[in-house]
């Protein structure tokens, strides 16, 4: 993408719309990769949004901080899966910078991927404008980073640390059909998948 990314929150919002994943995971345990796809809706939620208010006061902090967040919902495979195991969910995270840039601080989620209790992660962008994304969970830490290839084309690698060893990356590409955008309420109706992203372990699910 051409121009700088000025801060997490514009980054977000470059993400928001329904995406199309393609993943290759490499169990270092079991010394073997894994393919997978999935799909991923992100709409944004403003600052003022009860449920970010809610995960704000849930995490111990203040809802005057926060600067916006999303709600993602996904729905994927993986090569591994057993019959009839499917990969879906859905989660809302906000953001609160603890900078004056707002190019880091923490990411309040409803629920987190590796477990599914309320987690509170970091976020970091570095100086080529991609968004570091770290996460410790009682039995496991992750690492994410995400970037823009393109407006249409996001990269992300990803690391798991813990009771599974696991490294990752994801080609992603937006979908375009009139329902990349909005409240998610089109693809509903469309009939299209309403959401995405696939076994990750992943900080955010997209």
């Amino acid at each position: 993408m051409s121009g700088s990314i000025a801060d997490a929150i514009s980054f977000f919002r470059l993400s928001c719309g329904r995406w199309r994943s393609q993943r290759s995971s490499h169990h270092l345990l079991h010394r073997r990769a894994e393919a997978g796809g999935s799909f991923i809706e992100v709409v944004e939620l403003e600052a003022a949004d009860p449920r970010l208010e809610a995960i704000a006061v849930l995490h111990g902090q203040d809802p005057a901080g926060l600067v916006g967040g999303c709600r993602v919902r996904w729905s994927g495979s993986m090569a591994w899966d057993k019959a009839g195991e499917a990969h879906e969910g859905e989660s809302v995270f906000g953001l609160i910078p603890t900078d004056e840039r707002g190019r880091c601080g923490l990411l309040l989620r409803d629920r987190g991927y590796a477990e599914t209790a309320p987690v509170a992660g970091h976020f970091a962008m570095d100086d080529r404008d991609g968004l570091l994304l770290t996460t410790s969970y009682e039995t496991m830490n992750s690492l994410e980073r995400f970037s823009f290839a393109g407006p249409d084309v996001r990269l992300r690698t990803s690391t798991v640390e813990g009771l599974s060893n696991t490294a990752s990356f994801c080609v992603e590409t937006r979908i375009v059909d009139g329902a990349a955008t909005g409240t998610g309420d089109e693809a509903e109706a469309t009939g299209a998948p309403a959401s995405p992203e696939t076994t990750c372990l992943s900080a955010l699910g997209w």
